[in-house]
């Protein structure tokens, strides 16, 4: 059988590259900023290689470095889950996840049955709150969130890249016209959700409407309802085109044929250090691969 490597001196090099910091790192482990060195020093004579560069007390991935935790690190993953399917204790994993109602069920849940067949004990708590990012590392380990971008000291994946259409029904469609003018839809009202209300601005841009002032503009915080809403004629909904055709309702429209881009992306977060966590790292990494 071969040497085993030095699993402490692995489990410092890992935790450096993921946190992005050294003092981070030492500070999770336990040890002191000397001792963290020491293992990473270790870890550079077994396997000969230059793995990070030092500047005082700041440590930088070489690509050396880089190439190593690429070949490693999923290694390391197959190891923790095979020592745990072999323990006695098998205990549920829990991960309190935040998502948009919308999001959840369109591209979610529809995929989750394969989530809960790679890994059964991963069990998910759903939060469909407000602020989603601001409670993440308090009352939500992770989140799949709607904004324009996270904001530093978050481990952010963007999901998508999407567009922005206006629609309604076709009853309101067919009374506008097929060329809608500025006065017809100043007498309208439009549906904007409260998360979103860049992109009502970046379609009137996009259609050099800008000077435009509807009758009124009416705010929910349920991308499901805007969809209800105006099927049901409510008003002129803007909304994230993967949606409008996600939910494929007969009973709506579009108005103008254009591809304009949204502000707003949605975005996997999580704290950095959380992806030690294996409840956090198993749907992370799942969710990155499934490309919802």
């Amino acid at each position: 059988m071969r040497r085993l490597p030095p699993l402490r001196a692995l489990e410092a090099f890992v935790r450096v590259v993921r946190l992005g910091s050294a003092r981070a790192a030492a500070t999770e482990l336990g040890l002191s900023p000397s001792a963290l060195s020491r293992r990473i020093g270790n870890l550079e004579d077994y396997t000969g290689k230059k793995l990070f560069s030092r500047s005082g007390q700041a440590m930088k991935l070489t690509d050396e470095g880089r190439l190593f935790y690429d070949a490693v690190a999923p290694h390391l993953e197959t190891l923790a889950a095979a020592v745990e399917a072999q323990s006695e204790n098998l205990q549920l994993l829990r991960l309190r996840l935040g998502v948009l109602p919308l999001f959840g069920t369109q591209r979610l849940f529809p995929r989750l049955p394969e989530l809960r067949q790679q890994h059964p004990r991963l069990h998910i708590d759903i939060d469909t709150g407000p602020h989603l990012i601001d409670r993440v590392g308090d009352t939500l380990d992770a989140a799949i969130a709607l904004t324009v971008e996270p904001g530093p000291g978050f481990h952010a994946v963007q999901l998508d890249q999407n567009t922005v259409r206006a629609i309604c029904s076709r009853a309101l469609a067919d009374q506008i016209g097929t060329t809608p003018t500025l006065e017809a839809l100043a007498q309208q009202t439009f549906l904007i959700h409260t998360d979103m209300p860049l992109s009502f601005e970046a379609w009137k841009a996009a259609l050099g409407l800008t000077a435009l002032q509807p009758q009124a503009i009416d705010h929910y915080d349920s991308g499901q309802l805007i969809l209800e809403a105006a099927a049901q004629g409510l008003g002129i909904a803007v909304m994230h085109d993967d949606h409008v055709k996600r939910n494929a309702d007969p009973r709506l429209t579009q108005l103008f044929d254009l591809e304009i881009a949204s502000p707003y992306r949605y975005w996997f977060v999580c704290r950095p250090v959380d992806l030690d966590s294996r409840p956090v790292r198993l749907f992370h990494d799942w969710l990155v691969a499934a490309q919802l």
